[in-house]
């Protein structure tokens, strides 16, 4: 079955989004970078990756029902923060969009009554509460522990596989 034009329009719009999530945490690597938080730099980088994996995954399955992909122009993402705390504030903000935008995303497929977009976001859904509480966890330990032991956390962070 072809997937259809509104929710391959629908999928489209997740792609570039995801594409924006990728540049965004690589910019905010980039920006550990420059601030000496390699550990920071480390989790952040491997988010970009995972999020243009994620854009990569939504358009094969865009691709393999027929579909068309379009790709637009990406918007700038901020490129200066204050603390690295600030940056993990900056990431739950976005994430928290992310699960509401996939959110709407599921809701498409189920107007549409496309069972396979609807089973292939369902793992995006349950991603999303991944991603939510791995931010959590880490503005937690910020929450935790005092400014001190901030570098802490940057070793704690530069050992995500």
């Amino acid at each position: 079955m072809n997937i259809n034009q509104t929710m391959q329009d629908a999928f489209n719009a997740q792609i570039n989004q995801e594409l924006y999530s990728s540049n965004l945490y690589l910019q905010m690597a980039f920006w550990f970078r420059k601030e000496g938080w390699k550990g920071f730099a480390s989790w952040m980088a491997k988010q970009s990756d995972e999020e243009k994996q994620h854009a990569m995954d939504m358009a094969n399955f865009v691709l393999n029902r027929g579909g068309e992909v379009k790709l637009e122009a990406l918007a700038a993402v901020p490129t200066e923060w204050s603390s690295p705390k600030e940056v993990f504030e900056a990431t739950m903000e976005h994430e928290q969009l992310i699960s509401s935008l996939i959110d709407q995303l599921a809701e498409v497929a189920d107007e549409q009554k496309d069972r396979a977009a609807a089973n292939f976001c369902g793992k995006y859904v349950d991603e999303q509460v991944e991603e939510e509480r791995s931010v959590r966890d880490i503005l937690n330990l910020f929450r935790h522990r005092d400014g001190n032991t901030v570098a802490n956390i940057d070793d704690i962070l530069g050992t995500r596989p």
